[in-house]
């Protein structure tokens, strides 16, 4: 049985598996039997009765909107009962009494409630809810198994066989993970298709091939290069006549549009290192005309800052070295002085990579700074002889002063290794590893032994018997067709990593999650990756269920670096961080965007706010306002801040309240733009969204959209304004419009402006549902933070979502109001926002 029949019995064996794995699903009571009406009313409420009371209230204040002849975002109540009958009646009750509760509702230019009127409405309509969650204990639907997404594969294939997945990424060929509310994580979501299938055979062939090799330890060998730098065509011509190639030359960003000598690449190492492991590099370069003769801002560099040599990883498999590439981890960074000197960094480089340099702080698009240098500076420069863009590049080049690096000499050594067997190799076998590497070969009592392991900490639970007996058979029948005992072992490991129990979380008992269960949802959500040794132990104990030893858990857990994962994850899927760039904005517009590489930098800034949060258990609060953020140089530019005295984040303090919070945020502010201009109605809508967990509805099939390039504050005022007009979009923009509106002053990429080009004024103020009105982005913010319950509920709901994966539903309501309450008497700090997920019922149970 060759390689390409061996991958297609195994696609059979798991699509099998996951057919049977398929029908493993709870089934909870049905949920209209157990739609009891309450069955402990007081005297007051008996009397208190819907048809004597509520629908008299909803007949003079909501039938308007929501009765037989309009329906305003799709809710109609003349038909309510007052008997809950199922979730999609439940459903309706909380919306009403969340809107009396905000007093949202009725608008305000509509009749309202006497105080007393609306405090008897809501006391029912309380009591009838809490009624109905007691008398559900179970979900009513299926708790469907949730296969690991594309994060959490790569998180698990790392921990499991301890590789460094820097350089290689096996999910590269996945489909993308769908996402439902944002969310990633969702078991409904993740489908498995045929395709995938395919895939994991793929990247479980490539995993246990990674962790298994060298089989031998490699020598140490050492490379040098001298001479023969050529960097690409365009400028090879000029290098070629100007330097013979003698030493490297960098000009541009990796962020510039045409790349010219953004990237370095050592042509003669295009195949990159032999092995996985650790080198150590040698570069001999310098700075040159750190202080050139020309202005700053005309450049857009730093003369006070040194210039930075970046190392990146490049494979000339993806593409040609000198253009950017998928995969290319920055390996190192060096500050360089202004005269020669060697530098040495070890770093880690994959099996066919090859160290590429950079120039991290240099110029942008040096392609049409050619002749804008020569046009500027005509008396610097031989008179021009054409306008073409071939005598720009070599008399800027040979004549200018551009502040450029060189680099000289570079030598490469390794592999070196920190161990030998490498962790990747012990964790596949154990401490039988020099008996294999003299005899190639491992008896079958130690292979079971070891497979049992592996499989064990692979399924993160205890592998029963009788599937250690499964592929014991596989690899029983890969020796008999003629593979050697090792590659039989590493074919057995493969079909391990293509079972349902390591590709799904097994979670199908629908009233508590096992120990090892709880265990794994506890690390997937705080680490996006499997449990390590300490909670393996304790679900090994059941003594995870205590919820001493839970809470403890995520103490540790938190300070572990890997709870970075969770950060990077939950941001993506709460403020869509995941599209950031996804729509670019217009290089002509917003250079910095791309020359400073902001993306990164907005990026950067809302993980360390977040993560300060969690470290100092800080208010959730401060997501709405704040009075520090943190920023580099360039950042701090962007939001016109002192900067700080270097290049890193520094934690900043803010005088100016405008920029506090998520709300102000670069990140927040870029991924709810186009790339071209800002849209009030996009903004609104992330906003009710993210922030309040109020979705607004969408819009009716017969409203035509807006068009978000067109600007000027009349012209989208008035636009808006016609969408308002119509009965059908008032309800939505009413809620939509004035928050998107108390963003505009700031533009696609956050920066602030206080005008549409150079006439038209923005007029950022805007009266909210509630008939609060504001007069910009700080009143809003105020406003935000006198409702902070609100935020606090829609943050928890979402964070509750993310750490089960899967959707919060009505039934869940109670266990939302008791961590919120509970939230608030601690002062809204987000690490116990986090422990109290983790202590709920949900989070355990279901």
């Amino acid at each position: 049985m060759g390689p390409a029949t061996f991958r297609y019995t195994l696609c059979l064996w798991l699509a099998f598996a996951l057919s049977s794995v398929g029908s493993r699903v709870a089934l909870g009571d049905d949920p209209v039997a157990q739609a009891d009406a309450p069955a402990d009313e007081s005297n007051q409420e008996k009397s208190t009765n819907f048809a004597a009371a509520i629908r008299p209230f909803l007949n003079s204040y909501c039938f308007d909107c929501h009765g037989a002849h309009q329906q305003k975002g799709d809710r109609r109540f003349d038909q309510l009962t007052g008997e809950i009958q199922d979730d999609s009646t439940l459903v309706d009750f909380q919306d009403i009494l969340d809107q009396l509760n905000l007093a949202e509702m009725p608008p305000p230019e509509a009749r309202q409630p006497s105080d007393d009127e609306r405090q008897s409405a809501i006391r029912w309509l309380t009591t009838h809810v809490d009624a109905y969650h007691q008398s559900r204990a179970q979900t009513g639907g299926q708790t469907v198994l949730r296969r690991l997404n594309s994060r959490e594969y790569l998180g698990t294939i790392r921990d499991l066989l301890h590789l460094n997945m820097s350089m290689f990424d096996p999910t590269a060929s996945f489909p993308r993970d769908q996402t439902t509310e944002h969310l990633d994580n969702v078991g409904l979501s993740l489908v498995t298709s045929g395709y995938l299938l395919q895939r994991y055979l793929e990247a479980a062939d490539q995993a246990i091939e990674k962790a298994m090799q060298p089989m031998q330890k490699p020598d140490v060998q050492t490379w040098a290069f001298r001479s023969g730098f050529n960097q690409q065509p365009e400028i090879d011509q000029v290098h070629r006549r100007t330097n013979g190639f003698e030493h490297m030359t960098l000009y541009d960003v990796i962020g510039a549009d045409k790349h010219e000598g953004a990237y370095g690449p050592i042509h003669a190492f295009a195949e990159g290192v032999p092995q996985d492991g650790i080198y150590e590099i040698r570069v001999h370069a310098e700075a040159v005309n750190r202080l050139h003769p020309y202005d700053d801002a005309f450049l857009g560099t730093d003369r006070d800052e040194p210039l930075r040599l970046g190392i990146v990883a490049g494979n000339h498999l993806a593409g040609p070295l000198h253009k950017p590439q998928p995969i290319e981890p920055l390996l190192a960074e060096l500050d360089l002085a202004d005269e020669p000197q060697w530098y040495t960094v070890r770093v880690w480089l994959a099996a066919g990579f090859t160290p590429r340099f950079t120039f991290r702080n240099g110029l942008m698009d040096v392609r049409n700074l050619w002749s804008r240098l020569l046009n500027r500076y005509k008396e610097q420069f031989p008179e021009r002889k054409n306008r073409g863009i071939v005598e720009a590049r070599f008399n800027a080049i040979k004549y200018g002063k551009l502040p450029q690096i060189h680099i000289h000499e570079v030598e490469i050594q390794g592999p070196f290794y920190d161990a030998w067997p490498t962790a990747s190799q012990r964790a596949l076998l154990g401490d039988q590893w020099e008996r294999v590497e003299q005899t190639g070969s491992l008896p079958e009592p130690l292979m079971r032994d070891q497979l049992s392991s592996f499989m064990t900490r692979a399924y993160r639970r205890p592998a029963r018997t009788d599937e250690i007996d499964r592929i014991m058979q596989i690899i029983a029948k890969r020796r008999n067709a003629g593979r050697p005992a090792l590659e039989a072992y590493s074919d057995g490991l493969k079909a391990v990593l293509c079972s349902p129990s390591f590709l799904y979380l097994e979670e199908s008992d629908p009233s508590r999650l096992s120990s090892y269960a709880l265990a794994s949802r506890l690390s997937y959500f705080l680490w996006s990756s499997m449990p390590d040794d300490e909670l393996f132990d304790l679900a090994s104990k059941d003594q995870l269920q205590q919820p001493s030893v839970l809470t403890a858990q995520v103490e540790r857990m938190l300070k572990d670096p890997k709870s970075n994962a969770f950060v990077d994850g939950f941001l993506e899927s709460w403020l869509t961080l995941r599209d950031l760039g996804a729509a670019p904005p217009d290089r002509s517009q917003f250079r910095d965007y791309y020359h400073y590489d902001l993306r990164s930098a907005m990026s950067r800034e809302t993980q360390l706010f977040t993560r300060h949060l969690l470290n100092h258990n800080l208010s959730i609060v401060n997501f709405l306002d704040a009075d520090f953020t943190f920023v580099n140089k360039r950042l701090a530019a962007l939001y016109d801040l002192e900067p700080p005295v270097d290049n890193e984040f520094r934690l900043v303090q803010l005088n100016d309240r405008r920029r506090g919070g998520l709300l102000a945020q670069a990140s927040v502010l870029t991924v709810t733009s186009n790339g071209i201009d800002t849209s009030p109605v996009t903004r609104g809508v992330w906003l009710l969204d993210n922030i309040l967990g109020t979705p607004s509805s969408p819009p009716p099939p017969d409203v035509e959209p807006l068009d978000p390039d067109i600007r000027g504050a009349k012209t989208i005022r008035e636009q808006l304004q016609k969408h308002r007009d119509l009965p059908s979009c008032y309800e939505c923009h009413r809620k939509i419009d004035p928050l998107g509106f108390a963003l505009e002053n700031f533009d696609p990429i956050g920066r602030w402006r206080e005008s549409y080009g150079r006439n038209t004024r923005i007029d950022a103020s805007g009266k909210l549902p509630s008939g609060k009105s504001f007069r910009n982005i700080e009143g809003l913010k105020a406003i935000l933070v006198d409702q902070q319950d609100l935020f606090a509920r829609a943050l928890t709901e979402k964070l509750l979502a993310y750490s089960m994966g899967r959707h919060v539903e009505p039934l869940d309501r109670p266990h939302v109001d008791q961590i919120t309450n509970d939230l608030s008497e601690r002062g809204y700090g987000l690490r116990d926002l986090i422990r109290l997920v983790v202590l709920s019922e949900p989070f355990r149970s279901k």
